[in-house]
């Protein structure tokens, strides 16, 4: 069966023409499974924009070259030429134009306009690709020394992990799928005792996963704070697929071959759910919304264990097979800071348990 994806890009040029990137994103449902960026040189926005249109149609041709495929661009230009309403005069634009026709079926994609505010990560993938060449190829890298200086106010994101379940204790599987399991009597006093903690730090905003776990963890921070509780879907744990419920030792006995794949790449998906790769793409996309959304306030985010390893991961910029190094207990505290105007982040604690006896 035919797969389908969802494909959002975007390019830009800081002169037009200036030096130019693009970048792609392609998900398969909820799922982000590839993130592509590259810089051009100097160029103008809309050979940028084609750019990025053929490099993310050319990567899911190579995945399934039978995929249909939904093209979202806030480049009205190129929308309306690819969709054959505008006419493309100039001879450069044509040329790529017909490139992306090439990269995939003609017939098996379909394009639709979107606002700027709903590409964001395509332009921020292109904006990266434009910073990394910045400098003659050398980025700053200690740029948290001066936004320490400076007055803006950043982001506060403190990351608590819901408290004990039945399949803590045993390090059972525990995704986005069932069991789903409510928290135990030690869980809900942990739940309270973080509660305590988290009015300490004068949190403005509570938003929360809408698993049972995280829900009634968030709970009692809602009674305590007396901030009510904003549930998104992005903050969920990974998904572990068939393994949801089962301990270690089971999945060794009935997935041998997938679990050694799993524990040595994080690339790999168990049998019905997500990669680690693909939980970091979207955590950085939720981090980045929700930066976006609260400038300068300070947010408290109930979620997993997965989540707040990727977040820490994301702010000291480690690689994705770090998350192999990195454990988050039950009702623990984790914070980072964001700068709204460039989106620089840094870890500001990880793993606190002072509060829990």
């Amino acid at each position: 069966m035919a797969r389908h994806f969802m494909m959002t890009a975007d390019g830009g040029s800081r002169g037009n023409p200036g030096p130019a990137g693009f970048g792609s994103v392609i998900q398969e449902g909820n799922v982000v499974i590839a993130e592509l960026y590259e810089y051009l040189g100097i160029q103008t926005n809309n050979f940028a924009e084609y750019s990025g249109l053929v490099a993310g149609l050319t990567a899911i041709h190579t995945l399934d070259p039978q995929a249909s495929v939904d093209v979202r661009m806030d480049s009205k230009l190129v929308v309306e030429q690819m969709s054959g309403r505008w006419k493309i005069k100039h001879p450069e634009m044509r040329a790529l134009a017909q490139i992306a026709r090439a990269a995939h079926p003609a017939a098996l994609v379909t394009y639709t306009w979107i606002p700027r505010e709903e590409n964001s990560h395509a332009d921020r993938l292109a904006n990266r690709a434009l910073d990394e060449k910045n400098n003659g190829g050398v980025k700053p890298k200690n740029l948290l020394l001066e936004r320490l200086r400076a007055p803006e106010v950043p982001t506060m994101i403190f990351f608590v992990r819901h408290g004990e379940t039945i399949l803590t204790p045993d390090r059972r599987f525990s995704g986005s799928g069932e069991p789903n399991p409510p928290l135990t009597e030690e869980g809900l006093v942990q739940a309270t005792l973080v509660a305590d903690a988290v009015v300490k730090l004068n949190p403005e905003i509570l938003i929360a996963s809408p698993l049972l776990r995280t829900t009634q963890t968030a709970e009692r921070i809602s009674s305590a704070t007396g901030l009510q509780i904003e549930f998104d879907e992005a903050w969920f744990e990974c998904g572990f697929g068939l393994w949801d419920g089962l301990s270690i030792d089971e999945v060794k006995i009935d997935f041998p071959k997938e679990f050694t794949e799993w524990v040595s790449s994080s690339s790999y998906a168990p049998p019905g759910g997500e990669s680690y790769d693909a939980l970091g793409w979207r955590v950085d996309e939720a981090i980045e919304a929700l930066s976006s959304k609260y400038p300068g306030k300070r947010v408290v985010v109930v979620t997993h264990n997965g989540v707040i390893k990727q977040a820490v991961r994301l702010a000291i910029g480690a690689d994705s097979e770090s998350v192999f190094h990195v454990d988050i207990s039950p009702c623990s505290i984790s914070s980072i800071s964001i700068w709204p105007s460039d989106g620089l982040r840094a870890l500001r604690s990880a793993n606190e348990r002072g509060h829990l006896r």
